[in-house]
């Protein structure tokens, strides 16, 4: 499989296939890259999305304002996502940090693309 192909579909299915590309892609460093941007990012709006749902029951009638923040969070999320598999088909699958928070995804993703050999 090409760089460019392999680099969109780390994305398509978040965290999961960014596991299934690191070891894939692990000969290439660009889809290792673009693999862990997907593990890192994928990851932490799961996690966050978990957090928001579990203290959003346990707050009653208060949990509408978690709700509410987890239908931003999961906009925001399509939003990204779409935006990593544009850029990866336009980039040609080189290394390229997320859109709008790849100043926070970046540091995590290097350190974990490094560790896979």
């Amino acid at each position: 499989m090409d760089k460019k192909t392999s680099a969109i579909l780390s994305y398509a299915l978040g965290w999961l296939t960014g596991i299934i590309f690191l070891f894939l892609g692990k000969h290439d460093p660009d889809v290792k890259f673009h693999a862990s941007q997907s593990i890192v990012f994928f990851g932490a709006v799961s996690v966050l999305n978990i957090v928001l749902s579990i203290v959003g029951s346990l707050l009653g009638a208060l949990g509408i304002l978690f709700s509410l923040t987890g239908l931003v969070v999961a906009v925001f999320t399509v939003v990204v996502w779409i935006m990593a598999m544009v850029q990866a088909n336009n980039t040609g699958g080189v290394r390229a940090a997320l859109p709008l928070v790849g100043k926070f995804t970046t540091p995590y993703a290097d350190r974990l693309a490094n560790s896979i050999n």
